[in-house]
């Protein structure tokens, strides 16, 4: 099926279920996950008790063999795709189960961002509280993808839908370069019908928000260099300006002409200036040397940029460019982009997911879920492969404080979010049989 004819099947046809509250199978789902609730908090105990920062190559490794073992027992085809040394990665975990109809790719990721440096946190428990490194971004999430599996099996509709999980080791700082780091996301992309990412659930005003978009998040490096003299003759037609004001005028013709689309940002992040520069833009840390009275030769800026598509993003680093190329006396200046994660864009066939997510979110008792604002969300994995099918992200468990020390989930999102994915699977792949 062609991703036109899905969205068309998804926004014209009304699934009876979603009239009618849940169906026989999905309360036998429903019911299912309430009684496996503790089982899958059990899971997400101990895969938070491995510490799994992204360049712990050994504890996403270890995070790996406990998901693998889970895919295996569902009897999924599971295999561990090594990285090449360059890449600096532990790898990625991948499980298929072939079947007929549409095809799902379930998206969820090993690593967290706490480091060996951090320390380690391990699960914690209170009351419908659970703290821990990776709790909440996102091993919450990746236990949504083993138990909604497990409930759609219990009810034998797991045997005929084909499916691909992905749990890959390096999402939150991926491998260079990215065109070997996510080359088979990108291909189970565009295998796939519909792309789910389990990242975590946004909630918050009392609303349920469905993530339909999310925007990219791509660098930028720029350099400057001017003419190195004595600081009594900068800006004389000898010397010019020196590489800090041109800088200076370059960062300030992007906050002029640049800023102000709609879901466009860009930052500087951080700026290396003098007569000596030595930046490394991998650990994002450098050291530079000069004198007041010295123009100085050289400037590196390193930045990054979010857009809501290719298009925006295409517009913005022209603007960027043509900026840059209208340099002041004696000073040149470049600008380099890296590819970083694209944008995954609010497609119609992304907004008909959402309207079914909501329906079954009201057909669960809680209230509709309308689609989030893109600028409230950062750039994830299934940015690689929403250009090539119909996605939808933010299916993982309610909590906060996301990348620090005091991230959280609640569990009783838990249950919520596993029938919120068995539900939304099992009516996709219905409305795909029944024609």
């Amino acid at each position: 099926m062609t991703r036109k004819l899905t969205c068309i099947a998804l926004l014209l046809v009304a699934l009876p279920a979603a009239a009618g509250g849940l169906s026989a199978d999905e309360l036998r789902m429903a019911d299912w996950i309430d009684a496996h609730a503790e089982d899958a908090v059990a899971l997400l105990r101990e895969t938070v008790d491995i510490p799994s920062g992204t360049l712990s190559h050994d504890g996403v490794r270890e995070v790996g063999r406990v998901m693998r073992r889970e895919l295996d027992a569902l009897g999924l085809q599971t295999k561990w795709i090594d990285m090449p040394p360059e890449v600096d990665r532990a790898g990625h975990l991948f499980g298929r189960k072939e079947g007929s109809g549409r095809k799902f790719l379930l998206i969820g990721h090993l690593d967290t961002v706490f480091e060996e440096e951090d320390g380690s946190r391990p699960f914690e428990r209170d009351g419908d509280i659970a703290r821990g490194h990776g709790v909440y971004d996102m091993k919450t999430g990746n236990t949504v993808i083993v138990y909604a599996l497990k409930a759609l099996q219990e009810i034998g509709a797991l045997d005929e839908i084909p499916v691909v999980v992905a749990y890959t080791g390096d999402e939150e700082k991926y491998g260079l370069p990215v065109e070997i780091s996510r080359s088979d996301l990108v291909a189970a992309g565009q295998w796939a019908d519909v792309a789910l990412g389990f990242e975590e659930a946004m909630h918050f005003d009392d609303t349920d928000w469905a993530t339909v978009a999310r925007r990219s998040s791509t660098g930028w490096i720029l350099t400057v260099s001017g003419k190195q003299s004595h600081s009594s003759d900068i800006f004389s037609e000898r010397v010019g300006a020196g590489a800090i004001f041109e800088a200076s005028r370059i960062l300030n013709g992007f906050y002029e002409e640049v800023r102000g689309e709609q879901h466009l940002t860009f930052n500087a992040g951080t700026i290396q200036g003098g007569t000596e520069v030595d930046y490394d833009p991998a650990d994002n840390r450098g050291s530079t040397f000069g004198k007041t009275n010295v123009v100085p030769r050289r400037v590196v800026v390193h930045g990054g940029i979010r857009a809501i598509s290719q298009e925006q993003l295409a517009r913005a680093r022209d603007t960027m460019r043509r900026i840059v190329a209208e340099n002041l006396p004696h000073t040149q200046a470049s600008i380099e982009f890296n590819e970083g994660y694209p944008p995954m864009s609010p497609t119609e066939g992304n907004m008909a997911l959402a309207k079914e997510l909501s329906a079954i979110n009201v057909a669960l008792g809680r209230e509709p879920m309308p689609p989030l604002d893109p600028s409230r969300r950062g750039a994830a994995d299934i940015s690689f492969v929403a250009p090539y099918t119909d996605a939808l992200a933010g299916l993982g468990g309610i909590g906060g404080g996301g990348h620090t020390p005091d991230e959280y989930v609640q569990l009783s999102s838990l249950p919520l979010a596993i029938k919120r994915a068995a539900i939304l699977i099992y009516r996709l792949s219905r409305d795909d049989n029944d024609g």
